[in-house]
């Protein structure tokens, strides 16, 4: 991270030195987690919804942490005070940290800053594109999925003199969250991937999810860059939202359509569930791509990436050669194992909503069709609860049972009772016996596996994080018959 000094972060934040805090300390990372504390690190002692960390201050101290920003003063075991600024709110005063960082950033490197948003994809979005920011130059994008009041700052404390390009994943869960992240980081390219439902619950509808994630392109600069999806009407529609030039991406149905923009073309789905296209640039270049992540959804994913690294002076040849073949690179998003007893695992059970479940479910359907020869395989889709749906729950629950069906995925494991609804609703659509199961938890659901898979199936895991079905896809992934995995006591 930029040099920073005590007092420059007390300056920054408002706060106070404690009597034992060296205002010449020089600062060297910033973490949020005392066991990550390394020697001259300040940590973060924010509040959480189970844990406090206040009570982890002398943790960090122990591993290395010289300072830490706090709301109150903590103790040592000798009774003495740890070395601590003092603030009214520890998550704020990280935010006022990072926006001081982006600032120096901008002013001394002439750094580049990428806001991504949209209800799905924005991490693998983000993966795609620091792949291709770093044929030209030092890039810093988030890990895993950082996107919020925290995530964001501590994304930003990675970034050094060095830093060329500034990758800001940003998510949101009601009005106003983005645009307190866009004030925090002041992007000059925005990309909006899609508006879907991931969250109405919490917004309060669709058209609420339109207005928040919207924000991004308002906040953009005359002289900055909107990047649009123009198969998504919602999207589109926010280019009067915004000062800044706007650049769509999109399937491209029609071949002879001249739209400046990014599109992809000719667009066919793999034996193993890879787009293949025609990627066409906004310099009206074109590059046949085989990607490797699985399923269509993702091509909108690619594009956006794509549509952003031309912009910012990747090369057509270079884009199309970094994208050949590229797969993900952050955990649980249709990630693929092959067992050695022929069973194929997707796990895609990192965040779950009813779009995100319908492109998963579509891309497994598509991977059991018969192949050449006439052979099909065996789909299994084993889905957990999208949760933050708030009283639409039951109603998309429902909904995603009878899509299951309606789209021949030819075994159906529900698991937890919030997404009962799904295996009920399977059940009335006419999936009865073998076809569709329940099981309370990822225990019970261990159980039928490792009773029922046969080599050749494939399975995909689904569900929102805090479901925990990722975890059951990792054991189910690492064993050949199940037999194992059923002892292991799968209680998340």
């Amino acid at each position: 991270m930029i040099d920073l000094l005590t007092a420059k972060i007390a300056d920054i934040t408002g706060g106070r030195l404690t009597a034992t805090a060296r205002a010449d300390q020089l600062v060297l990372g910033v973490t949020t987690d005392s066991r990550e504390s390394k020697n001259g690190w300040l940590f973060v002692a924010k509040p959480g919804e189970t844990s406090d960390g206040h009570h982890f201050v002398q943790s960090a101290m122990e591993h290395g942490a010289s300072l830490a920003l706090a709301e109150r003063e903590t103790q040592a075991p000798d009774g003495s005070v740890h070395p601590a600024i003092i603030v009214p709110d520890a998550v704020i005063a990280m935010g006022q940290i990072a926006a001081w960082m982006v600032a120096e950033l901008k002013e001394r490197n002439g750094t580049r800053v990428i806001g991504i948003t949209g209800s799905a994809g924005k991490t693998t979005t983000k993966d795609l594109l620091a792949s291709l920011l770093a044929r030209i130059g030092a890039t810093i994008a988030p890990i895993g999925s950082y996107n919020g009041e925290v995530g964001v700052p501590l994304t930003i404390f990675r970034a050094t003199e060095d830093t060329k390009f500034l990758i800001v994943e940003m998510g949101a869960t009601g009005i106003g969250h983005i645009t307190y992240l866009t004030d925090m980081v002041h992007p000059e390219i925005g990309v909006v991937l899609g508006v879907g439902s991931a969250h109405a619950g919490e917004f309060g509808g669709v058209e609420n999810i339109a207005i928040a994630k919207g924000e991004m392109v308002e906040a953009l600069p005359a002289t900055g860059l909107a990047v649009l999806n123009r198969d998504d009407t919602m999207v589109a529609a926010m280019s009067s939202r915004t000062t800044a030039p706007v650049r769509e991406f999109g399937v491209q149905r029609n071949s002879t359509t001249e739209t400046p923009g990014v599109w992809a073309r000719e667009l066919e789905i793999d034996a193993n569930g890879h787009p293949e296209f025609t990627l066409v640039l906004n310099d009206g270049s074109e590059h046949h791509v085989v990607s490797g992540l699985i399923g269509r959804h993702h091509v909108t994913n690619i594009l956006a990436a794509a549509t952003v690294a031309e912009h910012l002076g990747v090369s057509g040849e270079t884009i199309a050669t970094t994208l050949q073949g590229l797969g993900p690179a952050s955990r649980w998003r249709m990630e693929r194992t092959e067992r050695a007893d022929g069973v194929s695992i997707i796990n895609d059970a990192y965040n779950a909503n009813p779009d995100s479940m319908r492109a998963a479910l579509v891309t497994l359907a598509e991977l059991g069709l018969p192949d050449a020869q006439g052979n099909a395989r065996r789909t299994w889709a084993v889905l957990g609860e999208m949760l933050e749906l708030g009283s639409d729950s039951i109603h998309e629950h429902d909904l995603l049972g009878r899509v299951a069906v309606r789209m021949n995925i030819k075994k159906l494991l529900v698991v937890g009772l919030g997404a009962k609804a799904a295996y009920n609703s399977a059940v009335l659509e006419g999936s009865w016996g073998d076809e569709a199961y329940y099981a309370a938890d990822a225990t019970a659901a261990a159980r039928i596996l490792n009773d029922e898979l046969l080599p050749g199936d494939i399975v995909l895991f689904k569900s929102s994080n805090g479901s925990g079905l990722r975890h059951l896809g990792d054991r189910i992934a690492a064993t050949n018959n199940g037999a194992s995995t059923a002892k292991e006591g799968l209680g998340q």
